[in-house]
């Protein structure tokens, strides 16, 4: 059965006016300052289709008709695939998905230790991960320090895709990584011709604040562009420090910044799907730290959601959050995040589950305790069905001034639909919940990702497959490592 979409936009931050000031703000930088390209093939094809290029700078200036040209082309609606179409996703303006932890170097565990992130961890993760009903994109949550860096994206690929069903967010390490993600993707898919029909993964492109593209992200593009793998186009500004203080210049910078690659993608290979996104955070002027947990970053990309809106692209926003554990701290500041993208129809809420300590730790008690904080706030995003039925006109007639409503069929028929059922929350007086041990949050939270790891055991690829990804993906990284060392 396909996952039910959940419809998002309801908030807004910014006027329509403002808006397109941002937008006039926008071509004026694009088409004046210009976006540092650092990639000759790239260069070239911005100067074929009508850019100015500086080759000496490497700067490219889109002209405002360069760019309606690409956004011409840039599917608004396109779908992502999981490995079964249960897993597909609707992708449109409206739609709001989430996408799951990432590249996290240390691990808060069950024994409440933070660790070096290994690849036991991120087995045990993506598995806990994908018992969680919220989730809907997978990412490699942490990036394994017990393994070379050279060509880990391999590594990951065939650790985390074979532990679900939902399309895979990937990176990359060059085209080469893309190229190779393929040769993986088709052990799975039966074919290379499955996977161009169906690619079961994604790809981001992290560029550079302020304005610049660097040559290894351009690689990617281009080869994902080659191999029509849908792409991430993704800047993580700090206002203050990568891009202007304030948040209406910072949103100027992020919107040339991404509008010029998707521009790129879209000269290239038309009808491309592009997800605008961003990752930005606030720079802590106390310690110089980014902080994805601040209120400012909410706002932010609640903002940014508007402003991909009005070029009709799908908006990937959500960042990390700052608490350090699952603490009160960690419970506010991800409600607020998520509260805010889904109301605001970020299209996709990314690192929406178990990142602590500003991305830099995985927690496997946050993952379910962000599970159960994405349930509300989808709740309240859903927001309140006005019909005849949902009026319930005749049921007041029905049962009257001071009868009960508990036993009556409209309720036993609809009470499923209108209310939200907590896996996590207490809802006991202190009594009760003493007698149940007097547990927090986070011991609850616990429990429940000890029991899913003992009883969850997906398996979303034969065990001939699994051992075939394996084989290729240590091969190709060893490769890597050998181009790398020769270079």
């Amino acid at each position: 059965m396909p996952i039910p979409p959940l419809r998002g936009g309801q908030y807004k931050v910014l006027t329509d006016d403002q808006v397109r000031q941002i937008h006039l703000a926008t071509l004026e930088v694009m088409a004046e300052a210009g976006v540092r390209v650092e990639h000759r093939k790239a260069l070239e094809i911005y100067r074929d289709h009508g850019c100015d290029v500086d080759f000496d700078q490497r700067i490219v200036r889109v002209p405002e008709h360069v760019l309606k040209r690409a956004l011409l082309t840039a599917p608004s609606q396109f779908t992502l695939c999981g490995k079964t179409p249960e897993w597909d996703l609707e992708v449109n303006c409206d739609n709001v998905w989430t996408i799951g932890g990432s590249s996290a170097l240390f691990v808060y565990d069950l024994d409440r230790r933070r660790v070096t992130a290994t690849m036991r961890h991120l087995e045990e993760l993506t598995t806990l991960q994908d018992a969680l009903e919220h989730l809907h994109v997978m990412h490699g949550i942490v990036n394994p320090q017990d393994i070379p860096q050279p060509g880990f994206d391999r590594r990951l690929f065939a650790t985390v895709v074979p532990r679900t069903s939902r399309n895979y967010y990937s990176q990359s390490t060059g085209a080469q990584g893309v190229y190779d993600q393929i040769e993986l993707a088709a052990i799975i898919q039966g074919s290379h011709e499955a996977v161009r029909r169906r690619p079961i993964f994604t790809i981001v492109l992290c560029m550079i604040s302020p304005l610049t593209h660097p040559s290894l992200r351009v690689e990617e593009l281009l080869a994902c562009a080659e191999l029509g793998v849908p792409i991430y186009v993704e800047v993580d500004s700090q206002p203050g420090g990568t891009t202007p203080i304030t948040l209406a210049g910072t949103l100027v910078e992020q919107n040339a910044n991404v509008l010029t690659g998707i521009t790129l993608a879209q000269l290239v290979r038309p009808g491309l799907p592009c997800i605008y996104s961003i990752a930005s955070g606030m720079m802590d002027m106390q310690t110089g730290n980014y902080s994805g947990g601040a209120p400012d970053t909410t706002l932010l990309h609640a903002a940014t959601a508007q402003v991909a809106r009005l070029y009709q692209l799908p908006f990937q926003g959500g960042t990390g959050i700052d608490a350090t554990v699952s603490d009160a701290q960690a419970g506010y500041e991800r409600a607020l995040q998520v509260l805010g993208n889904a109301l605001a129809g970020t299209n996709f809420i990314h690192l929406s589950i178990g990142m602590v300590e500003q991305m830099l730790t995985a927690s496997y008690e946050q993952c379910v305790i962000d599970n159960e904080i994405l349930g509300a706030a989808f709740r309240i995003t859903r927001g309140i069905e006005v019909t005849r039925d949902t009026l319930a006109v005749d049921v007041l007639r029905e049962v009257g001034p001071g009868g009960n409503f508990l036993a009556h069929d409209h309720t036993l028929s609809r009470f499923r639909q209108e209310r939200w059922f907590p896996k996590l929350t207490n809802h006991d007086k202190w009594e009760r919940w003493e007698e149940r041990g007097a547990k927090t949050m986070a011991d609850r939270a616990n429990e429940i990702a000890r029991r899913i790891l003992a009883e969850h055991r997906p398996q979303h690829v034969s065990p001939d497959q699994q051992r075939e990804l394996e084989r290729r993906a240590i091969a190709m990284q060893q490769q890597e490592i050998k181009n790398a060392s020769s270079a």
